[in-house]
Formats: C-alpha cells, structure tokens, sequence
C-alpha cells in the first residue's frame, strides 16, 4: 500500500488520542456517550435522503464503528476505512456481538479513492474531518469514491466564537461531555470552506443542515441553526 497519502494527511497525536479510548467506543455512558446519542439522528437523516437497502457504503474514519455497524443494520455492504488498528479491533470485535456484517479495514481515504475509484453508492465521513491536517484532501477522495450520481454526507463544527463556547467550553469543561483536549478549534471549519472543497472536488451540495443540543433536556435535533454542529449533503453527478 502507498503509505505517501497516509503520512500527509493524519495527526499521529490524534490517531494516539482516540486509540487510547478505543476500548470505551461501545460503552454507550463514556467519552463516546455524545456519538452513540447523535447516531440515531444523523443515521435517519443519511437513510431519509438516500435508502441505504442494498447500498454500496464506505464511512471514512469509522472508529469504532457505530454509525458503520447501523448502516448495515439499514441493509447496506458497509465498508469502514480508519487508520486506528485499536478502535478497528474494537469495531470488528463488535460484530460479534450486533451479528452484522461490515468490512473493516485500515487503509486511508486518499489511499483507497487510488485504489477503488467511483466503487460506493454512499460515502460518509462524520466528526472526522476537524481532525486531519488536511480536510480538502479528505472530502476530495470521498468524491473520488462515490459512482456519479452517487451520495456523499460530511458533518463537522463550524469555526466562530460561539463553536468554540459551545463545542470547547462548554462540552469539555463545563459539561464534560468530551475529554478536554478532543477538539482543537483552529481546526474547525466553516460551512462556507466545507462547500468550497465540495464544489472543488466536483460534487454539487445540496442540503446544509445544523445539529443543536439543548443541554437542560439532553436532547439533539436537526434544524436550521448551524453555528456549531453542521451535516452537508452532496452528490456527484452522474
């Protein structure tokens, strides 16, 4: 495997962090308690605009598997591609358990869009790309992946001075939600940014949808406010 890509575009400090926490990923009361409560919303979203039955799907850092391991429940041929060797063991021990059936493998994005070009009907990267030096490297290997006229789904936090309240403060200090220490905010990127990789990468965007969490009911919901957690919807054209 041509590691060139790998090299260029992953954190070691990020790959060291999330391996380190790799044992708790199903462990739906630990630092992935936020993940398992917004998996439900952004799985629905995902299979509302695109029927994932009989689908092609690859999830671009699928940790330990959680949004993978529920769309293959919804019937898709699920591959997940990370490149933690602790959070893909703790994924394919999974499988164990749930009895589903997903291809799990450690390759990166950029590695596999060279090596299986226009090959998936749906590709999904979420609450990955704030952490990867290079995020327009990312969202142009998912177009590579997809088929024309396929699908892809990116979700992220957007950059300004109420993200950084929000999703630093308040998550990993005030509420600890998170560990501190899981975002770094330079990293966040704006809708505006993320929709100029699309739309360099050749895909058209059709939906921006903001993800909230009220705090005081524990509850998260899609709407319209963006300023923290954002979903964008693309295809490719056929």
């Amino acid at each position: 495997m041509n590691t060139t890509a790998t090299q260029q575009n992953a954190d070691p400090a990020e790959l060291q962090k999330f391996s380190e926490l790799a044992h708790r990923w199903w462990d739906a009361e630990s630092e992935f308690k936020p993940l398992h409560q917004i998996n439900p919303l952004r799985l629905d979203w995902i299979d509302a605009n695109v029927s994932l039955t009989g689908k092609r799907v690859i999830d671009i850092g699928c940790g330990g598997g959680i949004l993978a391991e529920s769309m293959a429940a919804r019937g898709a041929q699920v591959t997940g591609v990370d490149l933690s060797d602790k959070a893909l063991g703790v994924a394919r021990l999974h499988l164990f358990e749930s009895n589903q059936s997903v291809d799990y493998r450690k390759i990166s994005a950029e590695d596999i869009a060279a090596a299986e070009p226009e090959s998936f009907d749906v590709v999904t990267c979420m609450e990955m790309l704030e952490h990867v030096p290079d995020p327009a490297s990312t969202v142009a290997a998912a177009a590579r992946l997809a088929k024309p006229g396929g699908h892809v789904f990116f979700s992220t936090l957007n950059r300004n001075p109420k993200s950084y309240l929000f999703a630093v403060i308040g998550a990993e200090y005030i509420l600890r939600m998170l560990p501190r220490g899981t975002h770094e905010y330079a990293r966040f990127i704006k809708p505006s940014e993320l929709g100029r990789f699309a739309r360099d990468a050749g895909l058209q965007v059709d939906e921006v949808i903001g993800m909230t969490y009220n705090p005081l009911t524990k509850v998260y919901a899609l709407g319209r406010d963006t300023d923290v957690n954002y979903l964008v919807r693309c295809r490719k054209p056929a």
